[in-house]
C-alpha cells in the first residue's frame, strides 16, 4: 500500500479541519481558509506548533478539498487496515468480489477482472503549493495581472525534467522493460511492486543531468504570473492549475493556491459586491433637503437628500459598486449629520432662535 494511503488509516483529516464527515465542499473550504489564515507562518513567525498545525491543515485540505481524493480517502478508511492483515480479526470481513472492486479502484487495476493491482511508484503528481498575495483595494476591485514569487521544486532548467544529461535520453529499464513495476504473484491476487532497478520510473539514466543529478527537478525561486479577476474579495483563494511543484517520474505538476489579502481604502468600505461610504451633511441640509455630490470609483454622482432626513439613513446608488461578471454592485451612501463644535456668534444666534421657535420635543414619546 502506498505510504500516503497508509497514513490515511491513522489521520482523521475531518477532525483536523474541525468538520463532520458529511460536510459539504464549501464547508470544508471555509474551515480550511479560517484555519490557514490563523495558523499561517507569516502570522506566527516564532510559533513552531502553529507551523506544524498549518502543515496538517494543508495536508488535510489537499485530500478533502479534492473530490476524487476525498472519495478515495473515505474508501480507504472504510476498508481499514484489517483488510491487509493489520487488524485483530485476522481475515476479511467481506467477499473477495467486494475486495477486488475496492482495491482495483484504490490502487489502479490493470486489466478488467484480472485481480492484478499496481502499487508501484510510477509517475507522481507534484505537490500543491500555497502562496499569499497582497493587493490594494482598487487593484482588487478592478482586477490585475501580477506575479507571485515562490520557491519550490520545478522542472530542471538544464534537462527540462528528463533527468538525463543534455544530448542524451533515458533508456527503458531492462529489468521491468519500461513498466516501472514487477509483478508479485500472491495466489488470488497479483500485486505490482516498484522495480528496484529504476525505482518505479520505468527508465534508466546512463548519464545523469549534472544540475539535478537525475531527479529531473530542482529547488529554485520562480515567478508565477496570475490574473486576478475584477471584484476579488479579501481572503478569496484562487487556484492556478498546474502551477504547483513539479511532478516526479514524468508525473504532472501540482496546483498553486493563491490567497488574496485586500488592503483598505481611505473612503470606501465593502460588503460583497457593494461599496459603502459615509457622507457628512449639515443640519440644514438634513432638515430642508439638498443636492449633495458623492464620490464613486469613477466620476462623482449627485445624491438627492429629501427634507427631514435622519442621521444614519442609507441611500443606494445603483451600479456604482464593485464590478461583477454581469454589471456591478451598488454604492451604499450613509449620511451623517455633522454637529458643529465651534460656533460663530451668528450661528449661535440662529440656533437659539430655532430652539425658541420649536414647539415639539423629540423626546415626547418617552413620557418623562
Amino acid at each position: 500500500m502506498p505510504q500516503a494511503q497508509r497514513e490515511w488509516f491513522e489521520k482523521d483529516y475531518y477532525k483536523v479541519l474541525g468538520v463532520s464527515e458529511t460536510a459539504s465542499d464549501k464547508e470544508i473550504q471555509r474551515a480550511y481558509r479560517k484555519l490557514a489564515k490563523k495558523l499561517h507562518p507569516d502570522a506566527n513567525p516564532d510559533d513552531k506548533s502553529a507551523e506544524e498545525r498549518f502543515k496538517e491543515v494543508s495536508a488535510a485540505n489537499d485530500v478533502l478539498g479534492d473530490p476524487a481524493k476525498r472519495k478515495e480517502y473515505d474508501e480507504v478508511r472504510k476498508l481499514g487496515p484489517a483488510a491487509f492483515g493489520g487488524g485483530n480479526g485476522g481475515g476479511f470481513s467481506f467477499s473477495s468480489d467486494d475486495l477486488t472492486d475496492l482495491l482495483g479502484g484504490l490502487f489502479g487495476r490493470r486489466g478488467g477482472g484480472s485481480g492484478r493491482f499496481r502499487t508501484g511508484a510510477g509517475p507522481q503528481r507534484g505537490a500543491d503549493l500555497e502562496a499569499e498575495l497582497h493587493l490594494s483595494f482598487l487593484d482588487a476591485v478592478n482586477g490585475i495581472t501580477t506575479t507571485v514569487n515562490l520557491t519550490s521544486e520545478s522542472a530542471c532548467a538544464t534537462c527540462l525534467g528528463t533527468g538525463a544529461r543534455p544530448g542524451t535520453t533515458p533508456s527503458p529499464c531492462p529489468m521491468c522493460h519500461g513498466r516501472g513495476v514487477l509483478d508479485d504473484n500472491q495466489g488470488l491476487f497479483s500485486f505490482s511492486q516498484p522495480c528496484p532497478a529504476c525505482g518505479g520510473r520505468g527508465l534508466t539514466i546512463d548519464e545523469p543531468c549534472p544540475r539535478c543529478h537525475g531527479t529531473g527537478t530542482e529547488h529554485r525561486p520562480r515567478q508565477v504570473k496570475v490574473r486576478i479577476p475584477a471584484g476579488v474579495d479579501d481572503g478569496q483563494r484562487i487556484r492556478l492549475k498546474g502551477r504547483g511543484a513539479a511532478g516526479r517520474n514524468g508525473g504532472p505538476p501540482g496546483d498553486l493556491y493563491v490567497t488574496v489579502h485586500v488592503g483598505r481604502h481611505p473612503l470606501f468600505g465593502r460588503k460583497g459586491s457593494d461599496l459603502t461610504i459615509t457622507v457628512p451633511i449639515t443640519f440644514a441640509e438634513a432638515a430642508l433637503g439638498a443636492q449633495v455630490k458623492v464620490p464613486t470609483l469613477d466620476d462623482p454622482v449627485t445624491l438627492k437628500i429629501p427634507p427631514g432626513t435622519r442621521s444614519g439613513r442609507t441611500f443606494r446608488v445603483k451600479g456604482r459598486g464593485v464590478p461583477k461578471t454581469k454589471g456591478a454592485g451598488d454604492l451604499l451612501v450613509t449620511v451623517e449629520v455633522a454637529v458643529p463644535t465651534n460656533l460663530t456668534s451668528a450661528e449661535r444666534d440662529a440656533i437659539e432662535a430655532l430652539q425658541a421657535a420649536s414647539t415639539e420635543s423629540p423626546r415626547g414619546h418617552l413620557e418623562v
